[in-house]
């Protein structure tokens, strides 16, 4: 089974709202989507806001509603195959606590960045390589797109890599955090369906 963390600040805007996304989307594909806090308001549940908004993009109530907080630590970081920070310094927060992690830890929007560098043929190539294996496959997408970063210029603002903090903040800044991480999430959404698809022969 395919692993992904999804990580923010305290756990209950950002990253909870990215793992039920990608629960919904994904779970049929194997895929399970779990997320943590850096400085983490433990066991609290979503904000009202960032569970208004699952709703309103059909994301069923038992995955809102089931949400509690968790601080993240080492022993989060060690099965997930993708980790997925909601900013720059949360991806950085995750290195520190795992360094093994680098090569599988982007922000989302860095993700998403990158991804949209590959077409769905390449892609499929590329995870063809790995065999059948769902994990080895997803490693291996991976893999291609730390090259990417690495021979990509960053945007002109690193901040375009970072997902809004909507905590304490007015409506319009969730639907902003929504219009920001929603399109990284079809990105990351394509990658791991290309990484769960049964390998061509």
């Amino acid at each position: 089974m395919v692993q992904v963390l999804t990580v923010c600040t305290g756990n209950i805007c950002r990253s909870p709202f990215a793992e039920i996304i990608l629960q919904d989307e994904l779970a049929a594909r194997g895929v399970q989507a779990s997320s943590a806090g850096v400085r983490a308001l433990v066991d609290k549940p979503m904000t009202p806001e960032a569970a208004q908004l699952a709703r309103q993009y059909g994301v069923p109530a038992p995955l809102v509603d089931g949400h509690h907080a968790r601080w993240l630590n080492e022993s989060h970081l060690e099965s997930p195959d993708l980790i997925i920070a909601m900013t720059r310094e949360h991806r950085r927060a995750v290195v520190e606590l795992a360094p093994a992690k680098l090569r599988s830890t982007f922000t989302a929007r860095e993700l998403a960045r990158l991804a949209a560098q590959v077409s769905d043929a390449d892609a499929v190539a590329i995870a063809d390589t790995a065999g059948t294996d769902p994990r080895a496959r997803l490693a291996a997408l991976l893999a291609h797109l730390v090259t990417l970063r690495g021979e990509t210029d960053p945007p002109s603002d690193p901040a375009d890599d970072d997902v809004v903090d909507p905590y304490r903040r007015d409506w319009a800044v969730y639907e902003q955090m929504a219009s920001e991480l929603m399109p990284a999430l079809g990105e990351i959404v394509r990658v791991l369906h290309i990484a769960t698809a049964p390998a061509r022969s």
